[in-house]
Order: C-alpha cells, then sequence, then structure tokens
C-alpha cells in the first residue's frame, strides 16, 4: 500500500489592478530562492482564508484593498516542511483589487516586487500550477477577473 501524505491548505492572493484593457497583477519573490509567486501562507485561528490572504497581502508586499471571499481558483504544489518532509499544499487564491499601497509593511527589503500583465506574470512564476491558473485567467481575456471586480465593486457600494 502506497503511503499518500497529506495535504494542507494555503491562502493567497492576486493582488491586481485594472489597467487600460486589461489588469496588472502583483507578483513578489520568495524570501529564499527568488522565485516569482504570490503572497501566500497559512490559515490563520478565528480568521477565514479569504482574511488569511489579505493579512499575507499586507504583510509580504504592503497592499490591501477590496477582497473577494470566493477564491478565483487554486493549485497545488508538494512543499518541502523545515524539518524535511514534504507536504501537499492547495493554495487558494482570492482576488484583491488594490486600493492602497503602503511604504513601510513588515517584509519590505526582503522580498522583490513587480506589477505584470496576467501573460506576462504567468510565464514570470517557475510554479506550473500558478502559472497555468495566471495563464487560463488571461486567456478567456480576463473574463474571470472582469467578472470578480463588478462583484467586488458592487459589494463595497
Amino acid at each position: 500500500m502506497l503511503f499518500s501524505p497529506p495535504s494542507v491548505q494555503q491562502a493567497a492572493t492576486l493582488p491586481f489592478v485594472p489597467l487600460g484593457d486589461g489588469f496588472e497583477v502583483l507578483l513578489i519573490t520568495s524570501r529564499k530562492g527568488g522565485r516569482w509567486l504570490l503572497p501566500k501562507g497559512w490559515p490563520m485561528k478565528g480568521r477565514s482564508l479569504a482574511e488569511a490572504a489579505r493579512r499575507e497581502a499586507a504583510e509580504e508586499a504592503g497592499v490591501d484593498g477590496l477582497l473577494h471571499d470566493v477564491p478565483l481558483g487554486s493549485y497545488s504544489y508538494a512543499k518541502t516542511m523545515p524539518e524535511g518532509y514534504r507536504v501537499r499544499c492547495e493554495v487558494f487564491v482570492f482576488p484583491l483589487l488594490v486600493r492602497e499601497h503602503s511604504l513601510v509593511w513588515p517584509e519590505r527589503g526582503q522580498r522583490a516586487m513587480r506589477w505584470r500583465d496576467l501573460r506576462k506574470a504567468a510565464k514570470l512564476v517557475e510554479d506550473r500550477g500558478l502559472a497555468r491558473l495566471l495563464a487560463d485567467l488571461a486567456r478567456d481575456d480576463a473574463r474571470l477577473l472582469r467578472d470578480t471586480l463588478t462583484q467586488i465593486e458592487g459589494d463595497a457600494a
């Protein structure tokens, strides 16, 4: 019988801004290795996954705004834990319409940041699952992100 390691959940944000006919999304680097990714982290006691994602965006990238509590999608990857074992992580990605970018935040100076359109962002990230999610968003002409923007703005009104 094969042992299947447990799967754990993480929460990520897709920080985005409308720009012209499309959108730009914010990518950050990992602290170790400098890989391009989205702000993400572990669930937090007493918070929804969406709220945990918002907190990670503030800590890792200094951004906040209007958060939609329905994920755009998810991707999975194998995370190597500090003890050396690997677990499968399912990352739920919540859209965050950026309205504020702080000048000071906890992980400033530990990560690089880049704003990119969805197609370029998909090519920049190394994680295949995340790249596929970004490419899928770009492929449908960002229709899902447009619909989400309409919902976010409607909820904020």
